[in-house]
């Protein structure tokens, strides 16, 4: 079942739902399209910053990154 909902959108957000609808969709499709892709980014954002966060835990990885760090600045200063 479709919710109805009313927003008032500053310039900002009326330039933007100009550029969804000059593509083609209706102001509905616009908006609803915008709201999915938005959501969709947050939750990618979520996982990033677990996965960031369970690397950073990781003793292993962490002496491993330092590791190629130290080496590839010593191939550096060999130069």
């Amino acid at each position: 079942m479709a919710k109805a909902i009313s927003v008032r959108l500053d310039d900002e957000a009326q330039r933007a739902l100009r550029v969804l609808e000059a593509t083609g969709l209706s102001q509905s499709e616009a908006i609803r399209s915008a709201l999915l892709a938005s959501a969709v980014r947050l939750r990618r954002q979520g996982e990033l910053a677990a996965e960031v966060a369970a690397l950073e835990a990781d003793d292993r990885d962490r002496a491993e990154m330092s590791s190629i760090a130290a080496m590839m600045e010593s191939m550096r200063a060999a130069r």
